[in-house]
């Protein structure tokens, strides 16, 4: 395979990591991967993909995001549509219907009851009960490096994002829709459904695996962007 050097491969991470959480796909493509932290970089999810896409070196890019990671990679692919190969898109839901009460809920956790709690009520459960304790741990470890004020930010950008299920069918490119069989956020009929919107559409259902699908199995998330990487190439 001739590697193609304007391509390049941009990771959005998920809410409530950071970009650490894609070092066991640091080295898919080497010297042209992205893995920025996002919480800085502005208060939406546009201003995000602004700030990553400016970053990228590369002519060309495959943009892949985890959660809310996904929805900024959609907001790439809309800012920049000429730019963007293909899109991986895990654990992500496309259409959004705001529910400020969660929005609410989530801020007031953090602020009155501490970052523990807010761990254990908004994300621990979104791991699989099959996946290891220690992958578990080392996310949890990932959450509490961010300040409250990240988190905030955060939380924020995810219940204000725009509803972007129109650019599933507007993409020209490749969309490989990825969940874990586990997953409740959005899940295996949301995720379907969204492989199926897309002009050229893959649904990949990772076994045994919840939310998280970079830290959980990262093994078999490493072959399926190693297929994307491979169809890039060989276009």
């Amino acid at each position: 395979m001739t590697l193609r050097p304007d391509l390049g491969l941009l990771f959005l991470h998920a809410l409530p990591l950071d970009g650490s959480m894609w070092s066991a796909q640091e080295n898919l493509l080497p010297g042209a991967t992205y893995t920025p932290t996002l919480y800085r970089r502005g208060h939406s999810v546009g201003e995000w993909a602004a700030s990553a896409l400016n970053e990228v070196e590369e002519e060309r890019l495959i943009v892949v995001g985890c959660s809310i990671g996904g929805s900024c990679a959609l907001e790439v692919a809309a800012a920049a549509p000429q730019r963007v190969a293909a899109l991986v898109l895990i654990g992500t839901k496309a259409d959004h219907r705001p529910d400020p009460q969660l929005h609410a809920s989530a801020l007031e956790t953090i602020e009155e009851h501490g970052l523990e709690l807010a761990w254990e009520t908004f994300w621990a459960s979104l791991f699989s009960r099959s996946t290891g304790q220690s992958v578990v741990d080392a996310a949890r470890d990932m959450f509490f490096r961010r300040s409250a004020e990240d988190l905030r930010t955060g939380i924020t950008a995810f219940h204000s994002r725009p509803s972007r299920g129109d650019m599933l069918s507007m993409f020209r490119g490749p969309v490989t829709v990825v969940t874990g069989a586990d997953d409740i956020a959005p899940g295996i009929r949301v995720s379907a459904a969204q492989a199926s919107a897309a002009r050229d559409g893959t649904l990949m259902i990772v076994p045994d695996c919840g939310h998280y699908v970079p830290l959980e199995r990262p093994e078999r998330l490493n072959e399926i962007l190693r297929r994307v990487i491979s169809a890039e190439h060989e276009r």
